[in-house]
């Protein structure tokens, strides 16, 4: 259980970062919502990759890694814009 809250922590980071190295710009969130846009990311990333019956491939499994980074990259962006919106006082 431990060992699984670990894990998903750093893949969500990893994830995460991705997609702010990806996207232009700066995004104005803290590390935690990266970590937490990321660990979204990766549980239906895995999901999707499921129904599209590519989830367990031969070696990396790539197709599902790239599902993966393009939800965090889509996740990233939508919460930067909401975020960063919130931010602003007029």
């Amino acid at each position: 259980m431990i060992g699984t809250i670990v894990s998903s922590i750093i893949i969500g980071l990893v994830l995460g970062v991705l997609a702010r190295i990806i996207l232009p710009g700066k995004q104005n969130i803290p590390i935690w919502l990266t970590i937490v846009v990321g660990i979204v990311a990766a549980y239906v990333g895995n999901w999707l990759a499921v129904l599209l019956g590519v989830r367990e491939t031969p070696g990396i499994d790539w197709i599902r890694h790239i599902i993966q980074v393009v939800l965090a990259v889509i996740g990233i962006g939508i919460v930067a814009g909401a975020f960063g919106k919130k931010g602003v006082k007029s």
